[in-house]
């Protein structure tokens, strides 16, 4: 089809698609529009990673805001996020408005109102109808990517929920879902009322086989000599292959040690054949890593680069990340070492992919299993860059004949398992029940179920009565929590319900919370619930939840005050070890020689700690508890500045989880904060002091200079070693002391005076103070007697 012929589209399209190289559509594409989506015809599109699924996503949405409608793009990461909003602000010259929101859950987004496409993971999503963002009525076309993870057990039910309430608000929406891999397309499409596009059609050739001996295995029955050399590895003989066709390699392994220590070892592989220039242009990109953090992980992957390799996983840092896509996709990165999550969506295709590991630890299993023909099937279809390669290769790797035999069986003939809903399970339906009846969309137990028959849960299952029996188990923890009301059938929020919905919590974590600051705040010290009822006495959810409630919240928060304690004595690893423990925080894990010392450390500091402990003869919650400590203790470490590289080391994380650590919790911490305010406990100015001091990462007295804008709690330690302590010293300060004190930086300088309000912010002329002397290598941000660093710093908040 020519792109002239495009029916419902904006006058401009054809012209900027030709612009853009793009006469005529691919088949898939095609298709697409024959079944309507230019027109407002619902969709499923089921085609492979390059096929061009974006651009089906385009012509629906911008089709869409041409009849004057508004269309949102759900995608399932933060990252592909920003990726799709840059790829839609071309589209701003043609005077149309594109907004992306991912965080703050507590927000209804009202700027979003006059943006004609948005782009928003499902949980932003999710948010915005529970805080009632007005728009959301107006949209006229949503568009959701990978639409597959419906099937994720933790994300899955999020997604499901979230399109079912806005076809429910939106009676004729546009729903377009895109995916290169569902194994059963045409059960979404029936649940969507959708046309259906499924097509293996790709713009290049995308070959699957399997390496074993000397031989690459093609799924067309061929070989090809692909000959290990030496004492080479397989995959290090595939991507030596690769590049000796001027080609790039992504290689999946199946732990973030493995992909750490693969490009570890690819990097001599690479060296060879990297050009003096290229030599130059990573060794730049290699610096720029080593700035991100000091940290190990951040020298190993500065080390990989600069010769031409890169790993990829969930513990590096966002810009680590970032750093790394782009140095693929510029092919200055010939071969990158990742776990599966670079196969979620992010652009970064290559000549040719190895799937190394098709097996990892699961510890349902107890021991090693194979990954889904799904998931491999998402790496494989990285393999292949239109205009650029002249086919795609996917390679698994066998170590005998038979394995050989069984990967083509498993993966390669083999078609992608049936997406499958995962919302009947208990704990995504505690948070969902409850924000479906706060946010309007059921009034009573009958409507409840009525809504959830507009799921894909609905539409794959006849057993409607474990759907009943699940969510009658539901209303009955949220009722005796007091999150909900049930009276003669009908369903009312309670305060409480309605402000757990809108922070966007799980109602077992809000439970666990509030009973903690109760359990606090009354001096209780026994093992009964704030209420004065036994510990037995809380609904708890089955067992697959893989939580244990805490105990009953209090129906009479006044009823003794016989050992009240005060609120502001709270420490702050108490708070943080409260918010640990609840189902929302992932929490580490006690490695082996881990629980002894985290014995001990509750032995010496049980008195902080926000509850009463259990018994160690209840070896999962005992368990929980103590991994909650370690979790806690990393978010201490921090707000008392103890280094990242000190921390990454201590307990076994990357810059990336000491981010995502920092992060949740405080979001958990800026939830209790409202928690504490609407039963009534006076514990939010010491909750909203240890929420800013693990924001930023500093002791209380740089709370301040923290906050200012490109300070950061290096650059404040350093700030305050210089005397400077707030920001209103740094705003009045001697530019000469400031430049001094961040060594000498001017341009940093220059943007930190700035946003502290400085009248005169230029360096122009200015020499570092001669007699300022900052020494952060034997301060906070040290790795001098960290444990006293720490230990140190446990006086109360309320004596800050």
């Amino acid at each position: 089809m020519d792109v002239a012929d495009l029916p419902g589209v904006p006058e401009w399209l054809p012209d900027h698609l030709r612009d853009d190289g793009i006469e005529e559509l691919y088949p898939p594409q095609a298709e697409a529009v024959e079944a309507g989506v230019t027109e407002g015809e619902n969709l499923v599109a089921s085609i492979p990673t390059a096929s061009g699924k974006t651009l089906i996503a385009e012509l629906a949405m911008l089709s869409s805001v041409a009849r004057g409608g508004k269309a949102l793009y759900i995608v399932p990461l933060r990252a592909l996020a920003s990726e799709k909003q840059a790829d839609f602000e071309e589209f701003e010259q043609y005077g149309l408005d594109i907004g992306v929101s991912t965080g703050n859950y507590e927000s209804e987004g009202g700027w979003l109102a006059d943006k004609d496409i948005v782009v928003a993971t499902s949980e932003k999503v999710d948010s915005l109808v529970r805080n009632d963002a007005p728009w959301i009525e107006d949209l006229t076309c949503v568009v959701t990517d990978e639409v597959h993870l419906v099937d994720d057990g933790e994300r899955g039910p999020t997604l499901e929920v979230t399109l079912a309430k806005l076809r429910r608000l939106n009676p004729n929406l546009q729903t377009v879902a895109l995916s290169a891999t569902i194994g059963n397309a045409e059960a979404l499409a029936t649940w969507l009322d959708a046309g259906l596009v499924d097509s293996d059609w790709r713009p290049i050739d995308l070959q699957k086989g399997v390496h074993y001996g000397q031989a690459l295995h093609l799924e067309d029955g061929s070989q090809q000599r692909l000959s290990v050399q030496n004492n080479e590895k397989q995959t290090a003989a595939i991507v030596r292959d690769t590049l000796e066709d001027d080609g790039s390699t992504l290689v999946f392994v199946n732990s973030r040690r493995n992909a750490e220590a693969a490009a570890g070892r690819l990097a001599n592989t690479v060296r060879p054949h990297l050009s003096a220039e290229e030599r130059d242009q990573l060794a730049d990109i290699a610096e720029e890593i080593r700035d991100v953090s000091d940290t190990e992980t951040s020298d190993d992957l500065a080390d990989a680069v600069a010769d031409g390799a890169a790993f990829h996983h969930a513990g590096l840092s966002r810009g680590h990340r970032e750093l790394v896509e782009e140095a693929f996709r510029d092919r200055l990165v010939k071969v990158v070492c990742a776990t599966p999550t670079l196969a979620a969506g992010v652009n970064t295709p290559s000549r040719r992919v190895v799937v190394r590991d098709w097996r990892r630890y699961d510890g349902s299993a107890g021991g090693m299993a194979p990954l889904s023909v799904l998931e491999v099937h998402q790496m494989m279809g990285r393999a292949g860059r239109p205009g650029l390669d002249p086919y795609g290769e996917a390679v698994l790797i066998a170590s005998s004949h038979d394995e050989v035999d069984e990967l083509f069986e498993r993966y390669v003939w083999a078609d992608p398992e049936p997406v499958r809903s995962k919302l009947a399970a208990e704990p995504a339906l505690r948070t969902h029940i409850l924000a479906t009846v706060a946010s309007g969309f059921a009034r009573s137990r009958e409507g409840l179920l009525e809504f959830l028959e507009q799921t894909l849960y609905a539409s794959q299952t006849d057993d409607s009565g474990q759907l009943e029996r699940v969510v009658d188990d539901v209303l009955t923890y949220l009722q005796r929590n007091d999150f909900l009301e049930i009276e003669a059938g009908e369903l009312d929020a309670t305060s409480l319900g309605h402000t757990v919905s809108r922070l966007y919590l799980d109602p077992m974590s809000a439970a666990e919370i509030v009973d903690g600051l109760r359990d606090w705040e009354r001096g209780a010290s026994d093992s009964t619930s704030a209420s004065g009822s036994p510990a037995e006495t809380p609904a708890e959810p089955p067992a697959d939840s893989g939580f244990t409630t805490a105990s009953e919240l209090a129906e009479d928060a006044d009823e003794s005050d016989d050992a009240d304690r005060d609120p502001d004595d709270i420490s702050a690893l108490g708070l943080y070890h409260l918010v640990s423990r609840t189902p929302d925080m992932y929490q580490l894990y006690l490695r082996s020689g881990d629980r002894e010392e985290y014995e001990m450390e509750l032995f010496e500091r049980e008195e902080e700690l926000l509850g009463p402990t259990p018994s160690e003869f209840e070896e999962g919650r005992f368990e929980d508890w103590l991994s909650a400590l370690k979790t806690a203790r990393l978010l201490e470490d921090w707000a008392t500045e103890v280094d990242e590289a000190t921390i990454t080391e201590r307990y076994g994380v990357g810059p990336g989880d000491i981010r995502g650590k920092v992060e949740t919790a405080q979001w958990l911490l800026g939830a209790a904060e409202s928690l504490a305010s609407e039963v009534d406990l006076n514990a939010a100015r010491a909750i909203s002091e240890a929420r800013i001091r693990v924001e930023h990462g500093v002791r209380e007295e740089l709370v301040d200079l923290a906050g200012v804008r490109g300070v950061g709690r290096k650059r404040a330690r350093r700030l305050f070693q210089a005397s400077i302590t707030d920001r209103a010293q740094l705003r009045d300060a001697d530019k000469a002391v400031v430049l001094a004190a961040l060594r000498g930086r001017r341009k940093t300088a220059e943007n930190v005076l700035e946003n502290a309000g400085h009248r005169d912010p230029s360096m122009e002329g200015v020499e570092p103070a001669p007699d300022v002397s900052v020494d952060l290598d034997g301060g906070a941000d040290g790795d001098t007697n960290a444990e006293s660093t720490a230990n140190d710093d446990q006086s109360s908040l309320g004596d800050f």
